[in-house]
Formats: C-alpha cells, structure tokens, sequence
C-alpha cells in the first residue's frame, strides 16, 4: 500500500503478537512522527535484545544481573516456589501480592505436537533445586502455576508425577473456576465444573 521503508516498517511491525494491520500503520506513523532520539533510545533497546537478554540463573526469568530481583531478596520466602511457564507470568503472578516465594520458569509447556518434551523445558532444574537447599531451608511446596489449557494441565500432570516422590514436599496446583463479575450462564462447561470441584467451605 505504501512505498519503501514505511511499508517494511508496517510489514514488520504487523507481524508481533496482538498488532493487527491498522495497529501496524498507527505504529508505524507514530514512529515517523517521533523525536530522532526517541528513535534512537529504541534502537539501542533493541539492540541490546538482539546482543542477548540474560535470564536468572536460579529460575529462569528474565533478569538484569546473574539473579532477579526476587531470588535476589533475602525476604522472600525460599522454602515455596511457583512454576509458571514464561517470563510474562511472573509479574502477573506479582501484581496480586499473594505470593511471597520464588519462582521457577519452564520456558514453554509440553506440547509433544510441536516438538515440545521434558527435555526441552527446565524440569530437570526444578528438580535439582528441590533436591538441594537454598542457604539451608528446603523447599515444602511447589505450586503448579501453569495455564489452565490442554498443553498447561499435561504439563501439570506430568509435574505431579515426577515431585510425589519427594518427602515432606506439598504440591498444589493453582484453583480455576468463575472470574470474579461473571454470570454463570455464560461460563463453559469445563470452567464450571472446575469452579465445582474447587469450591471450599466458607
């Protein structure tokens, strides 16, 4: 539709998650319209992406140093981690102020259709870290914070069964059910069975 760069930048930019065509453009012409040193504060982001984004050592997430901030923090409780499956669930997870324990990134969930098996995602990490403790505090619960889909509940599945083993280890996994200011008739049958077999006494 447009000449040259601008249809390369459109081209591109439609081609990240979320960004239909008309987002595209919008972008686009938001970019063409900016500051040169805006422009440039955006390259040199991206180009230290491209050099390589360091992910912590200890769980996996995306970090500034050789650990994140939260296995960085003394305070936060050592003897609980939540396995999620990216990066982008940690700060989701942090935002509901629930959770006082560290975390552990898998990179993925299994997906045997893609090519995704134990060998691709951080399992073997996670069982090494239960096995050994962290500044002499053992780990008593791991919860299983993967998302509730078909590749998220085999992932869980698979999760339960290598860590019953383990003695004095609690595995929980996160509770689905209604979202809070939904009607029930249009929840789906699988979302309100589990919202049954979840429910607790008040």
């Amino acid at each position: 539709m447009y000449e040259g760069p601008v249809q390369d930048l459109i081209d591109e930019l439609g081609k990240l998650p979320g960004v239909g065509p008309k987002s595209a453009q919008r972008i686009a012409f938001h970019l063409l319209g900016v500051e040169p040193p805006e422009l440039d504060r955006l390259q040199a982001v991206l180009q230290k992406i491209r050099e390589g984004v360091r992910f912590c050592a200890q769980c996996g997430t995306v970090a500034d140093g050789d650990l994140c901030r939260i296995c960085a923090d003394p305070r936060r409780d050592r003897s609980m981690i939540c396995v999620v499956e990216e990066p982008k669930d940690v700060p989701a997870i942090e935002r509901t102020r629930e959770f006082r324990g560290r975390y552990h990134v898998l990179g993925g969930a299994l997906d045997p259709l893609s090519g995704v098996g134990p060998e691709q995602l951080r399992i073997r990490e996670l069982l090494t870290r239960i096995g050994s403790q962290d500044d002499g505090v053992d780990v008593t619960e791991v919860i299983i914070a993967t998302d509730p889909n078909t590749e998220g509940e085999a992932t869980a599945t698979y999760l339960v069964r290598m860590l019953r083993d383990f003695p004095g280890l609690t595995v929980t996994r996160l509770a689905s059910g209604l979202p809070m200011g939904g009607d029930l008739e249009f929840a789906d049958e699988l979302t309100l069975g589990r919202a049954f077999s979840g429910r607790r006494t008040l």
